[in-house]
């Protein structure tokens, strides 16, 4: 197939951990023998109207490249775009749902007409995780006939079964944004009580006053997604215990590199993180939370059942999933 790819987010030398997600799908669907062109933002800022320079350039790029199917990420402004050129392109749309997207239906009445227009024009939706899809069906009842589950995936070259690095133990890892929805001033909290063992948060964000000074918590600030192995490496477990978390991917990394985790109840992790891999917890209860970390950093290092949960998300099964996915809407709109 011919796939012209349009995406918000896709990694550059300026931004190399900016969309890896993306990149990671489409190469594996490369290797499977589809040939790509790609519209993307590969940089943060630029304001509202990159998004409009997007669409323009989406149109453009249809007419000369002729695909055969036109996959974006994320419904809107990306998924309007990409509906503009898959029309003029007279190809099918394939659109995943990431997450915020989702909540900008809910929380911006305005979006949701625009999110209905593309969920209407699109030969199939995907979304990252079961939870995700159930509130995009919620808000645009008609994507319940055409919406699959695929989530992005983990590559199981790049995050191994890691041995356990020097350092005292137990060791817990953070890794995201230091920001409300990841709830990490609960968890630094939370781990305060715990009374042992450290604490690193690999990211920055607005709430990193609230992190510092704390005895035994290091905040690395922000780190390229190329060295996040290392910090799993040296620690027990990974913590990603958001108030909402649409799929999890740091959590899926961790599970990869067999690592417990405690993830939230709130999102996709329920439905990769199985028993004796991890411990999912209520974000808001921070009794609970304390005695997560204590359970979780009694299971094993490495962890075997946290290795197997990854290998269902392989990203080369999921690229395979997603492939079954455009192969479909491109045979539906054949026919």
């Amino acid at each position: 197939m011919r796939i012209l790819l349009v995406s918000q987010m896709y990694p550059s030398p300026e931004a190399p951990d900016f969309g890896v997600f993306v990149q990671g799908l489409e190469r594996e669907l490369a290797a499977r023998g589809h040939e790509f062109d790609r519209v993307v933002l590969d940089r943060r800022g630029g304001g509202k109207l990159r998004h409009a320079r997007l669409a323009l350039r989406a149109v453009g790029a249809a007419r000369r490249f002729r695909p055969d199917v036109v996959y974006a990420h994320f419904l809107f402004p990306t998924g309007l775009g990409a509906l503009l050129a898959a029309r003029a392109a007279r190809a099918p749309l394939v659109v995943t749902a990431h997450g915020q997207d989702v909540a900008n239906l809910t929380e911006y009445p305005f979006v949701r007409p625009f999110g209905r227009r593309v969920v209407a024009g699109a030969g199939a939706v995907i979304a990252v995780s079961g939870w995700l899809r159930d509130r995009l069906v919620r808000s645009i009842p008609a994507a319940a006939a055409k919406t699959d589950v695929i989530d992005c995936g983990v590559d199981l070259e790049r995050f191994q079964a890691l041995e356990r690095g020097a350092g005292p133990s137990p060791a817990f890892v953070c890794v995201g944004s230091l920001i409300e929805r990841k709830n990490v001033v609960r968890l630094a909290d939370a781990f305060g009580r715990l009374g042992e063992g450290s604490l690193t948060f690999v990211g920055d964000g607005p709430l990193r006053p609230h992190l510092t000074d704390r005895p035994q918590v290091t905040i690395t600030g922000y780190v390229p997604h190329d060295a996040v192995p290392r910090y799993i490496a040296a620690a027990d477990v990974l913590c990603q215990p958001s108030l909402t978390e649409p799929f999890g991917q740091a959590t899926l990394e961790a599970l990869a590199s067999a690592r417990s985790v405690v993830a939230t109840r709130v999102g996709g992790a329920p439905e990769f993180v199985p028993e004796g891999a991890g411990v999912l917890v209520d974000p808001l209860d921070e009794d609970e939370l304390t005695e997560a970390l204590r359970a979780a950093a009694a299971m094993p290092v490495p962890n075997p059942a946290a290795r197997a949960a990854a290998e269902a998300h392989d990203v080369r099964l999921q690229a395979a999933r997603v492939e079954a996915v455009l192969e479909r809407a491109v045979r539906g709109r054949r026919a």
